[in-house]
């Protein structure tokens, strides 16, 4: 993303400046300069943001490939950490600044503050901004203590931590019996692991060479090519940290994780190159990784081993919104009915792990229980398409700026548009909104022919239910809203609206994916019975279940007739 200057009063200062001048004045062969790779590897911003840097006249170029070393230095010191450029550009400095501040404070947080409190503390004292570019969320020692502890540990295994942080999984570790000399753990944040090699002194009096500032990633290759291997790898990955689109790419096929491209992926497969036959794997992970589409390449590697748990902690983690989700893996290969537990909020469930393998993305949806498990199998059983390739899709507008666009009462020039609010099972409001009817200042369109279809189906996109209309009225909507146009597919378009509005397909939804986001890639996954619609003229949910030979007992619960 190109990163724009708030104005030309930037620029002036900067060519004002002495040094600026200095370095202007004439090229030579002996200036020293940097390409505008290495310089945006060393600004931790994207080519791009450098371009528009010297463009801005902040840069000096001398043949558009590369830029100046003493112009770079002079602009991110005199400049970039003192003028007020763009969000982006003050966050970097500002995360820099509060790491070194912290980093010259980290004897006093050892010396004043005991055991797990140090880390809580030190990762208090982080900015949100350095801890969200570096996933750093350090698992709470109760959570640690727990997925450690269903598990038999023995004196003469060895322990990896590979993203350390302040060792909570380390502490417990040795707490239950592993010799601290067994104990190895990674992290690149050199003040954790001083607070971490620290509280390993405090419980053992051992002072450990073996928890190292690095990059597990490059190490592991190390590791694995002279045989260190480990009984145990427990451990919460950098969620949704920062790495360049190469370095994903890179150590992806390294470790064969697929078009899995995530941090968490990366670390899986990087862990099992260099867990023993028969070791324990536990990581404790975003609730995306157990049933969005970008994981389904890493489930189907775990499906290859033998799960033990599956734990749900809820949103442990202060400022995340996303639930924390533990599992525990065995190196093994899985027997055929090897039984899963399965522990959400205060229920324990036990369930076949080949449940999983027959879901569609092979998603983990471990809150439902066997008898879920059989409806879901007969739904999909009998006889259906899907909406993938068979329908077009389109978003909603966004405006950029609705306070400035949208109006409570029509005017001349404005048209009404339609909200998620608006749109009910079958039924649209009457509108409450009206936009301009000239699209071109609106940040966000879909192609006009998809808001004037003849007919189209619209839905809210913010939703656990799925809540679709029939239009066929060229109806506008704002991007709470989309809309899909079914292609031949056996059916009308009221009738895929009536199916996809029906109780057992709502039900079946949300035992799938349970989220508050209507996807068009889970849409495309449900099961559309248009042999259905051969027997029965107009649809109804009795004949839809008879068809289907489950019964309902509740809103919530299906079952299979006997």
């Amino acid at each position: 993303m190109v990163l724009k200057f708030q104005s030309k009063h930037h620029v002036e200062k900067f060519k004002k400046h002495k040094l600026y001048m200095e370095t202007s004045k004439t090229f030579s062969s002996d200036i020293v300069t940097l390409t505008i790779n290495e310089a945006a590897d060393i600004a931790s911003v994207s080519t791009d943001t450098i371009r528009n840097w010297i463009k801005s006249g902040y840069l000096i170029s001398p043949d558009k490939k590369t830029i100046t070393q003493t112009s770079f230095d002079q602009f991110m010191e005199n400049i970039a950490g003192v003028e007020k450029l763009t969000s982006r550009a003050n966050k970097l400095f500002k995360v820099d600044n509060n790491y070194k501040e912290i980093t010259r404070k980290i004897d006093f947080l050892i010396q004043n503050f005991a055991d797990e409190e140090i880390g809580i503390e030190y990762e208090k004292s982080l900015s949100a901004s350095y801890r969200n570019r570096e996933g750093i969320y350090y698992t709470p020692s109760t959570i640690a203590r727990d997925m450690i502890r269903k598990i038999k540990i023995k004196p003469h295994l060895k322990f990896l931590d590979p993203c350390c942080g302040s060792g909570n999984f380390i502490i417990e570790a040795i707490r239950l019996g592993i010799p601290p000399e067994n104990i190895y753990g990674f992290d690149t944040d050199e003040n954790a692991v001083t607070i971490t090699k620290n509280r390993i002194y405090q419980e053992t009096e051992f002072e450990s060479p073996n928890i190292i500032v690095g990059d597990f990633l490059e190490h592991c290759q190390r590791l694995k090519a002279e045989g260190i291997t480990f009984d145990l790898i427990f451990t919460n990955p950098p969620w949704g940290k920062k790495m360049k689109k190469d370095e994903k790419k890179k150590y992806g096929k390294i470790f064969d994780c697929g078009d899995s491209l995530d941090t968490s992926s990366i670390f899986i497969a990087a862990c099992f190159e260099i867990l023993k036959k028969s070791g324990t794997l536990g990581f404790l992970l975003q609730e995306a990784f157990f049933n969005i589409a970008a994981y389904e390449d890493m489930r189907g590697k775990v499906l290859q081993k033998k799960i033990l748990y599956i734990i749900d902690y809820g949103r442990a983690f202060k400022g995340l919104m996303t639930k924390a989700q533990a599992i525990i893996i065995k190196n093994q290969r899985p027997i055929a009915e090897n039984k899963i537990q399965c522990i959400h909020k205060d229920s324990i469930s036990t369930l076949n792990q080949s449940c999983f393998i027959n879901n569609p993305k092979k998603i983990f949806n471990f809150w439902i229980n066997e008898d879920d498990f059989k409806v879901i199998d007969r739904l999909y059983s009998i006889k259906h398409i899907t909406l993938s390739q068979k329908a077009k899709w389109g978003l909603g507008i966004v405006t950029g700026n609705n306070k400035r666009f949208c109006k409570k009462c029509y005017s001349d020039g404005y048209i009404p548009v339609y909200k998620g609010t608006d749109i009910l099972k079958n039924e649209i409001k009457m509108p409450s909104t009206f936009i301009p009817s000239d699209f071109s200042k609106f940040q966000q369109v879909a192609p006009m022919d998809l808001y004037m279809a003849k007919e189209k189906l619209i839905y809210r996109f913010i939703s656990s239910d799925l809540c679709f209309a029939y239009d066929d009225k060229q109806r506008v909507i704002l991007n709470s809203a989309n809309l899909l146009i079914p292609e031949n597919i056996g059916i009308s378009t009221k009738d895929l609206a009536a199916l996809l509005n029906s109780d057992i397909i709502n039900w079946l939804f949300k035992r799938l994916f349970n989220t508050h986001k209507i996807l068009r890639s889970d849409l495309e996954l449900l099961p559309i019975h248009v042999d259905y619609f051969k027997k029965y003229k107009e649809f109804s949910e009795k004949s839809y279940l008879d068809y289907l030979g489950i019964i309902k007992l509740s809103d919530n619960i299906f079952r299979l007739k006997s």
